[in-house]
């Protein structure tokens, strides 16, 4: 397949996206960018509605970076015990929050690249952030749209960064935010890892990994 032919085929699967899931938007809660930060730290290896649960009760406890770093790493590790790697986190929960403090008077900077800079926030969280919080055109490549992308065969690699670099090549950059919304929910409704539902997925005439389940 050609590369504009490539193209032509990934705006077909955008258009069905688009289509079948109209209301899209983050799995995360948040009301501040810096909630949206703190979210998405949590939420490696963690599901997007366990770290809901536990936000809830952080959000109302700690309210800016400085009540952070002011709580005993104990107390913090504690709050957010139920998301794993509980003691990682809160080391880069407060690392980013001590950076915040020093460097932007404890406000989320709304630029990409100084995002990718703070303690803790790697190109994922980075994107999370400047897209959903600040409007900024970035991919936000997590485990669905990473397996996804493989499947829907847009790229042959686990590398994040290439999945990211090839999907801003395919898709025009006025839906790169909400393309991670439209993936992850395919996969999380259709294209389920163990369980994929082939036999009722809208887009198995452009899916090279179309497997259909005989009844």
């Amino acid at each position: 397949m050609t590369e504009q032919e490539e193209k032509k085929r990934a705006l077909k699967i955008l258009s069905r996206l688009k289509k079948n899931y109209p209301d899209v938007k983050p799995a995360l809660n948040f009301k501040t960018p810096f909630q949206l930060l703190v979210a998405t730290i949590l939420s490696a290896q963690c599901t997007d509605d366990r770290v809901n649960i536990v936000t809830k009760d952080l959000f109302k406890k700690y309210k800016t970076p400085a009540d952070y770093l002011r709580v005993p790493d104990e107390e913090l590790e504690k709050d957010i015990y139920s998301t794993g790697f509980y003691r990682q986190k809160a080391k880069s929960i407060k690392q980013c929050c001590k950076a915040l403090v020093e460097k932007y008077n404890g406000k989320v900077p709304d630029d990409f690249d100084k995002l990718t800079k703070l303690p803790g926030v790697g190109r994922k969280t980075a994107s999370v952030v400047a897209g959903n919080a600040f409007g900024i055109p970035a991919i936000a490549v997590d485990t669905h749209v990473r397996r996804l992308s493989n499947l829907l065969g847009f790229i042959d690699s686990k590398n994040p960064d290439k999945i990211e670099e090839r999907l801003k090549e395919l898709f025009p950059k006025k839906d790169w935010i909400n393309l991670s919304h439209w993936l992850a929910t395919h996969g999380r409704r259709i294209c389920i890892a163990r369980r994929p539902k082939c036999n009722e997925c809208f887009l198995a005439d452009l899916c090279p990994s179309y497997n259909p389940i005989e009844k």
